[in-house]
């Protein structure tokens, strides 16, 4: 737990999944509550109602709430220009052989004589945070700590996810 009197503002710290081997400083960090896996911070308007080692699940969202979850993208690996930015590739004939799949030109020539920054290439591609906004929880089962919401979420299947009440919209 943080406060606005310690550390200039307030906002509580949350873990998750179990962590075999930690080292000496979240050790120290996380003294008495365990090893977690996961640590993540959220700024919270009231910190009175949060105490340290206090648990936090799915009772906290209701059926027809938006949410926003954000998460890791599923990994691609090398992606090439036709994948990653989604560009049309050369012509498969008129004397072309291998240009099918490549970016073509890559810069002007000898004015400006480089590269121009950001411009897009082949490289790595996914395991960036994503958000996807306004999502209605459909079921939020408080036995099972499950939450259900309608539409698709970032990730493969083992991402921690990080649901919070969504700032825009309302329940359609």
């Amino acid at each position: 737990v943080k406060t606005d009197e310690t550390d200039g503002y307030a906002a509580v710290q949350l873990g998750y999944g179990v962590r075999k081997r930690v080292n000496s400083p979240q050790k120290g960090h996380m003294k008495g509550l365990g090893q977690f896996r996961c640590l993540r911070e959220f700024r919270v308007d009231d910190i009175g109602e949060w105490e340290v080692g206090k648990k936090v699940g799915c009772e906290i969202f209701e059926e027809d709430d938006l949410v926003d979850v954000a998460g890791a993208s599923k990994g691609r690996g090398f992606a090439g220009v036709m994948k990653r930015h989604g560009f049309h590739g050369g012509p498969r004939t008129h004397g072309q052989s291998d240009r099918a799949r490549a970016a073509g030109s890559i810069g002007a020539g000898t004015d400006p004589g480089r590269v121009v920054k950001g411009k897009k290439m082949a490289g790595h591609m996914g395991t960036g945070q994503v958000t996807v906004k306004n999502l209605r929880v459909i079921k939020s089962d408080r036995s099972r700590n499950v939450l259900m919401v309608q539409g698709a979420v970032p990730g493969n299947e083992d991402v921690v996810l990080q649901v919070r009440l969504s700032k825009h919209g309302r329940a359609r």
